[in-house]
């Protein structure tokens, strides 16, 4: 029997809820901005949305080397460190400690309380990383992250690796990705999943019980001049993407099948990255091109978090 619905997605409306102040924006060029936005000049580049144990809802802007904290109730924006490098994902782990994925240094690890930043992992075997972009910890407490550079489909070599910090053991995971951004576990810690931008899919791969990944496919493909981004696990077994130049996020359930659409407010057409709100179905999306926050309510929960774990508290 025919199990194929194709039932045209759901439009969920997202609205702003907080914007970069413009005391922190001021529009100029970087290195960085030449490379990725030539002939622009940027105030901003927000991604890697993490929520702590308090509420406090953190993101990076890239070409400044800044990391902001963001007030639960207030809204009130806090630097809380600038440093020469170019942070771009996110990731808590269990102790509060903030860790972040920076293109041009590696694995760093951030103490919030102070800002004083250290390195977790600078390089592989004393080979440089292409340059790193985004992390996230398993239920378990393993680091996986994508190491991008400027990888496409010229030069599929983009990697994706796992780190164990119980004896400082790093596997190459995947070494064949045309840019590999956003990565995510699923809910039940069995697969895999990596945002592959120039290749605009989202890549799964099944988690073996020795570790390594078996069979990986294409879980759901996409279209337009960049691709799939931030991705953020959805505790029924799905996955929400952001989509960089579709101005939005998809939400695709188990199978891949695309459920609902997270449309942007007008003007918005930069969604680089997403998160839930720890134990809600509130998702917090990053409008990099306005330097703005948006949120909108899902109809299913978020994944529970390394960091927001009963076992994570051990």
């Amino acid at each position: 029997m025919w199990n194929l619905s194709f039932q045209p997605p759901e439009v969920i409306e997202a609205r702003v809820l907080t914007r970069l102040p413009d005391a922190f924006r001021t529009p100029r060029r970087t290195d960085w901005v030449d490379a990725n936005k030539p002939g622009h000049m940027m105030d901003s580049f927000l991604e890697g949305p993490v929520f702590d144990r308090a509420g406090n809802l953190y993101v990076t802007d890239i070409p400044y080397g800044r990391i902001f904290r963001i007030a639960p109730a207030s809204l009130e924006w806090e630097l809380v460190t600038a440093y020469d490098g170019w942070p771009n994902g996110l990731a808590i782990h269990a102790d509060g400690g903030l860790w972040i994925a920076d293109y041009r240094r590696g694995i760093l690890r951030l103490d919030p309380a102070d800002g004083s930043i250290e390195t977790v992992l600078g390089h592989r075997n004393s080979e440089s990383f292409k340059g790193v972009n985004d992390l996230g910890f398993d239920l378990g407490g393993r680091l996986y992250f994508t190491d991008q550079g400027q990888t496409g489909l010229h030069d599929p070599t983009g990697r994706v690796y796992r780190w164990h910090a119980s004896d400082d053991r790093l596997d190459l995971l995947l070494a064949n990705a045309p840019s590999p951004n956003g990565v995510a576990t699923s809910a039940d810690g069995k697969v895999l999943l990596v945002a592959v931008t120039r290749g605009n899919q989202v890549w799964r791969a099944p988690l073996l019980p020795d570790g390594s990944l078996s069979k990986v496919g294409a879980l759901q493909t996409f279209f337009g001049t960049s691709g799939p981004d931030g991705l953020a696990a959805t505790a029924d077994g799905g996955l929400v993407v952001a989509h960089a130049s579709l101005g939005g996020a998809f939400v695709l359930n188990a199978r891949g099948e695309v459920t609902h659409v997270v449309r942007g407010p007008a003007g918005c057409n930069t969604v680089t990255n997403v998160a839930f709100r720890p134990g809600t179905r509130q998702l917090v999306l990053t409008d990099s091109a306005t330097g703005s926050v948006l949120e909108a309510d899902l109809p299913m929960d978020g994944a529970q978090l390394y960091s927001h774990s009963a076992d994570s508290r051990r």
